[in-house]
C-alpha cells in the first residue's frame, strides 16, 4: 500500500538519480569536447567548475533568492499570528526557527530558501496572508518547513547551477571555431564532431527538462511531507486551490527562482495532462497535487 511516507522515499530516490544524470550530462559534454579539440583538461576543467560552482552558490543561495524576491524581513511584533504558526510547526518538525520575509505583492505565494535548516529562510507574499485561513495558512508553512527539512534548497541551487553550466559549455561550443583546431586527421573526427554538435545543441534542451522535472518531484513530497506535519491535509489542498485560482502573476516573478516556490509565480499554468505540456511546467498541475493530498476525495472540492 502506497503511503505518503513511501511517497516520500520514492521521491528522494528519483531526485538525486536526476541530478546524477546531470553531471552525466557535463561529463559527456566535457569528454567529447576534450576529444574535438583533443585537449584532456577541458574535461577536468568542466567537472571541476561545476563542483566549485555549486559549493559558491550554496552559501550564498538564500540572500540571492530573497533579493530577487523583493522580500524584507519582519519580527513576531510585525505579524504575531504568521510568527506563532511558523514557530509552532518549526517545533513540531523539530527544526530551529527560520527567519521571516513578507514580500510587498498581492499574488499569493510563499517560497523557503537557506543552506541548511540553521540557516533557513521563509518568504510569504501579503496576498497569502491576506486570502488563506489559519488552517490554509498553516498548510503552506508545513509544505515549506518540509523544504527545509528535506535539504531541497540544496538540490534547487545545484540543479540551477547545473543548468547554467551545461548552457554556458554548450553556447561556448556551438561559438567556437572548433573546425579549424581539431586535428582532421585523427580517425572518427567527423563522428566526434557530430556528436559534439547534437549534444551542443540538445542538451540545454535535456537540461532544462531535468530541472523541471526536480521542482515538481519536490513540489510533490512537500506537499506529502507538510501533510504528515499537519495531519490535515485538507488545509493545503485548499490553500493550493485558492493561490491557483488567483490568477496574476507576481511583479517581481523571476525564472532563476520561480522553482522555489509553492506555485508558479508567473500565474497558474494550463491545467493541461498532454506529456509535452507537463515536461516544461515548473509545477505540478494544482489537482494532481490535490489529488495525491486527498486521493478519491479530491474530486469532491469546489
Amino acid at each position: 500500500m502506497t503511503t505518503l511516507y513511501s511517497h516520500r522515499r520514492k521521491n528522494i530516490q528519483k531526485t538525486w538519480l536526476l541530478v546524477t544524470s546531470f553531471f552525466l550530462i557535463i561529463i559527456a559534454l566535457g569528454w567529447t569536447f576534450s576529444q574535438i579539440y583533443n585537449s584532456p583538461g577541458i574535461l577536468y576543467f568542466a567537472v571541476i567548475f561545476s563542483i566549485v560552482m555549486n559549493i559558491l552558490s550554496y552559501w550564498h543561495s538564500d540572500k540571492i533568492a530573497l533579493a530577487l524576491s523583493g522580500a524584507r524581513s519582519i519580527q513576531k511584533a510585525d505579524n504575531p499570528e504568521l510568527w506563532n504558526v511558523v514557530e509552532n510547526l518549526s517545533i513540531a518538525a523539530g527544526l530551529p526557527m527560520p527567519r521571516l520575509y513578507v514580500i510587498e505583492d498581492a499574488a499569493p505565494n510563499a517560497f523557503a530558501t537557506g543552506r541548511d535548516k540553521e540557516h533557513a529562510a521563509v518568504a510569504v507574499t501579503a496576498g497569502l496572508l491576506s486570502i488563506l485561513e489559519r488552517s490554509e495558512l498553516e498548510g503552506v508553512i508545513a509544505h515549506e518547513l518540509s523544504h527545509i527539512d528535506n535539504r531541497d534548497i540544496l538540490v534547487s541551487t545545484v540543479v540551477v547551477v547545473l543548468v547554467g553550466f551545461v548552457t554556458l559549455l554548450s553556447d561556448f561550443f556551438l561559438r567556437s571555431r572548433f573546425f579549424g583546431r581539431r586535428d582532421n586527421h585523427r580517425g572518427g573526427g567527423g563522428v566526434l564532431l557530430l556528436i559534439g554538435l547534437a549534444l551542443a545543441i540538445l542538451s540545454p534542451l535535456v537540461a532544462t527538462i531535468i530541472q523541471l522535472a526536480i521542482s515538481r518531484k519536490r513540489e510533490f513530497l512537500a506537499d506529502a511531507s507538510g501533510a504528515l506535519l499537519t495531519r490535515y491535509p485538507e488545509g493545503l489542498a485548499g490553500a493550493l486551490r485558492k493561490i491557483g485560482g488567483y490568477g496574476q502573476p507576481l511583479r517581481r516573478a523571476n525564472h532563476a527562482t520561480a522553482h522555489l516556490f509553492i506555485m508558479s509565480p508567473f500565474g497558474p499554468e494550463e491545467e493541461k495532462t498532454g506529456f509535452l505540456t507537463k515536461l516544461f511546467m515548473t509545477h505540478p498541475p494544482v489537482a494532481e497535487r490535490i489529488k495525491a493530498l486527498l486521493g478519491r476525495h479530491a474530486d469532491n472540492l469546489h
